[in-house]
């Protein structure tokens, strides 16, 4: 029985989807003027992780994630580069793939653009507008209403006496509002926007009807989960629930699912700081699996402290993962396995059932990935005892195989194979040739390239299977 924390009540809840096995879940993209950085990350990761998990319980899930294509830094970087904004944004959406696809980030059944929703826009607008939620203010554009949503700030849980002026994401004149924090939902033009035909005048969309408009759009007036950083609490979430329950008359989300921050060596990720980093930096470094599996060592909704030791620390831990699999493959190669392993084939048998019955334990109490990493490794350590007694079968490792692998994928983890950075080849060509000076009982070359091993990170363990390798 999954459970979620559900940021509107506060609580961990029974997860239960509107309609029997479909869920229908929508997450906040990326505005697309630079490459993603690491906090932006973060939410990508884990709502794919959330996808994939449910997929995995028998879901069908249907998942729409955005893209920002037109708003205030979108505008100014173009103006910067003299482009389009248009150019701006489908270099940055191609650049955006490049590093989703290399987090193993699976492709969203829609992925739309707010420039291809504008129709959407204006129609969820003019249903706000009839329905007395919203107002124009001539020279400026037409504002939501706050005053007439009487649970306005029911997810931040802010007391609208003290939310702060201008909860709207542009700092302007207060003059012809309502309201201090009413929120423009339609922007007339400027000179240098660009800009679209409405009813209420030329101009662009504000940043929290695309959100809702699309979600509309694609996914209907109710869906089940609405994902996305805690930063978006408020005001963008708090603005979108307002809009689309006013011009819908019915809840947006029935869940909503934020993340935590990435702090970087214990403080905030900021410029201001100099501690900012695009994932393009940051996999000059490291590759992209260590940098997800990073991610999904700690609990989602807990802050992440990012350095390059902690990152070391999971390129490591990731290794440790890959190269069991690795060795599995190794000795299901071989012509010594035995057809009958006896007692350990049942111990092998019953630690993979139990890392599963454990995973899905931990994944169900609201997608607790760092406990379900944990359970992965324990079917690790069990998988290199027994492989490495040599009393073991070939069924019985591919039980433990095929087990590591689902429970790998279902996070969207992928391994290193022997020729990327599991076991490079040629550390697995010095093995082969210290095997062959064992044949030759030529033992003190094989005793130097033991050495030879160890001096470049790596043991190797003799198995009546064959040979064992492991990084030190």
């Amino acid at each position: 029985m999954l459970k979620l924390y559900n940021t509107l009540t506060r609580t961990k809840e029974e997860f239960k989807s509107i309609e029997p096995n479909e869920v229908k879940m929508y997450a906040c993209g990326p505005t697309v003027y630079n490459y993603f950085h690491l906090g932006n990350a973060r939410p990508f990761i884990t709502f794919d992780t959330l996808r994939r998990y449910l997929e995995y319980r028998g879901y069908n899930v249907t998942f729409v994630q955005n893209f920002t294509d037109i708003d205030d830094k979108m505008i100014n970087r173009a103006n910067e580069e003299g482009i389009k904004v248009s150019e701006l944004a489908d270099r940055f959406i191609a650049e955006y793939y490049t590093d989703a696809d290399g987090l193993n980030i699976k492709r969203q059944a829609v992925q739309p653009r707010a420039t291809h929703s504008i129709d959407a826009i204006i129609d969820l607008v003019s249903h706000m507008m009839d329905n007395g939620y919203a107002y124009v203010i001539e020279g400026d554009g037409v504002y939501f209403d706050i005053s007439q949503k009487p649970d306005y700030g029911k997810l931040s849980h802010y007391n609208l006496d003290e939310l702060e002026a201008g909860g709207g994401e542009r700092k302007a004149s207060y003059e012809g509002k309502r309201n201090p924090g009413d929120f423009a939902v339609w922007k007339f033009k400027k000179e240098g926007e660009p800009y679209w035909e409405s009813p209420w005048g030329d101009g662009r969309p504000g940043w929290h009807i695309e959100c809702s408009a699309m979600i509309k759009k694609h996914l209907g007036d109710t869906i089940d989960i609405h994902g996305g950083g805690q930063d978006l609490i408020f005001p963008h979430h708090e603005n979108e629930i307002a809009q689309s329950e006013a011009a819908n008359s019915c809840p947006l989300a029935n869940f909503w699912v934020h993340n935590a921050f990435v702090n970087v060596d214990g403080e905030k990720m900021s410029k201001s700081l100099g501690n900012f980093f695009t994932i393009r930096d940051i996999v000059k470094h490291y590759p992209y699996n260590v940098i997800r599996f990073f991610m999904l060592q700690g609990h989602y909704r807990s802050p992440i402290n990012f350095s390059d030791e902690l990152l070391e620390s999971a390129k490591t831990s990731l290794e440790r993962i890959s190269n069991c699999v690795n060795n599995v493959d190794f000795l299901l190669s071989s012509a010594n396995l035995k057809e009958d392993g006896g007692e350990n084939d049942g111990l092998l048998v019953k630690a993979a059932d139990e890392a599963g019955d454990r995973f899905v334990l931990h994944m169900d109490d609201d997608l607790n990935t760092a406990d379900a990493i944990t359970d992965i490794f324990e079917l690790v350590k069990a998988t290199n005892t027994l492989a490495g007694s040599g009393k073991v079968s070939k069924a019985a490792l591919n039980t433990a195989k095929k087990k590591l692998l689902e429970l790998t994928d279902t996070l969207g983890i992928v391994l290193f194979k022997d020729e990327d950075e599991g076991i490079p080849s040629e550390i697995m060509d010095l093995v082969e040739a210290r095997t062959q000076a064992k044949k030759d009982k030529n033992y003190a070359e094989a005793d130097r390239i033991r050495d030879e091993l160890k001096s470049k990170g790596y043991s190797v363990k003799d198995t009546p299977n064959g040979p064992q390798v492991e990084k030190i």
